[in-house]
């Protein structure tokens, strides 16, 4: 069976509210969310702290312009997804 993220193109943007006590805080604490779910390359595309927290909007790259892009592959007849 192929990966699912095999078949991403770019990259997955979570968007989330973050409780903390500043907006740097907020980065760090959304940086290291996607390190722990394993995404090595992660860039933030939003960030706004308000009250209790920031509202973040982090990417964290599958694949980047010229990387090696597991959607190419030819799929086996048992890993197509029908």
């Amino acid at each position: 069976m192929p990966r699912i993220l095999d078949r991403i193109m770019d990259g997955l943007d979570i968007e989330t509210f973050i409780v903390c006590s500043s907006e740097e805080e907020g980065r760090k604490l959304i940086i290291q969310l996607l390190k722990d779910w394993g995404f090595n390359d992660v860039d933030i595309v939003f960030s706004q702290f308000q009250g209790p927290g920031s509202r973040i909007r982090a990417r964290a790259y599958v694949h980047r312009s010229g990387d090696y892009y597991g959607w190419l592959k030819p799929l086996d007849k048992e890993d197509s997804m029908s």
